[in-house]
């Protein structure tokens, strides 16, 4: 393990789906606080968007952490590969109901329905987090739209956000598009970001952002194009590398020939 010979208590680049790794970024604070707004100005749909390694799921994550403690209740579901009844059982299981994965969807509908009307009645928001909506089976999105237009009140107590890939989120069609309220994009990482990034990384393991010198940082702003996850893969890489030729510091040509040798894919 390559954290003994660099003196780090443990591997600095967490998987990106851990609370852990998340380096709030400007662009990812800028994503938090107009996620918040649409919750706050009771706002019936949004977007999140970003390319594939962003951190949308993550992102995710941390903002239904941080509307758990200030009230709302909160539903998160994949898109990826699931039905759309399986999409309503799931719901309407996280926000509090007993159901049969075998109930039809009138009755699933029945119950989610019925659970956000006491919602509404009891002043509770609601939040409904849909992660890889551009994966969205066609028989989905039909249900995603039953569920943006399902409160009629100037002042609704349900927020759906969407999240998917900016490329991709078209195939949801122009119906529900349409009746998204704001879009939040989630940009690519500068050069600035990705300092900060491996600053706060390493120093939480116990190191220190000089272990990757100046011309490190470049390649890895060049290489990944600025994407955090081939941010966070390429660094913890490098290190594996450096450790491995017994480096005192990584540099360009380190970051580099990881990169060329693993057949990294540009994203």
């Amino acid at each position: 393990m390559y954290e003994s010979y660099w003196g780090l208590q443990e591997s600095p680049f967490h998987d990106g789906s851990d609370p852990q790794s998340f380096y709030q970024s400007s662009t990812h604070e800028e994503a938090l606080a107009r996620l918040h707004f649409l919750v706050e100005q009771h706002r019936r749909l949004g977007m999140l968007l970003g390319p594939e390694g962003s951190g949308k799921s993550l992102l995710l994550e941390i903002f239904a952490s941080q509307l758990c403690r200030r009230g709302p209740v909160v539903a998160r579901v994949s898109l990826t590969g699931i039905s759309g009844d399986e999409m309503l059982w799931s719901l309407a299981a996280q926000f509090g109901r007993n159901l049969d994965r075998c109930d039809s969807t009138p009755s699933l509908w029945r119950a989610l329905s019925d659970r956000l009307a006491a919602f509404r009645y009891q002043q509770v928001d609601a939040v409904i987090l849909i992660d890889d909506a551009d994966r969205a089976e066609n028989s989905v999105v039909p249900h995603l739209i039953r569920l943006a237009k399902l409160e009629p009140s100037p002042q609704p107590r349900l927020t759906l956000i969407l999240a998917g890939d900016r490329l991709t989120i078209g195939q949801l069609g122009n119906t529900l598009l349409g009746l998204s309220e704001l879009r939040i994009d989630l940009e690519a990482w500068q050069l600035d970001d990705i300092a900060g990034y491996l600053d706060h990384s390493l120093r939480q393991a116990g190191g220190s952002a000089s272990m990757f010198d100046e011309s490190a940082i470049e390649r890895l702003y060049k290489l990944s194009h600025g994407i955090p996850r081939q941010v966070r893969l390429l660094a913890d890489l490098s290190l594996v590398a450096g450790a491995g030729r017994h480096l005192l510091t990584i540099d360009a040509d380190v970051v580099e020939s990881v990169y060329y040798e693993l057949a990294l894919v540009e994203v």
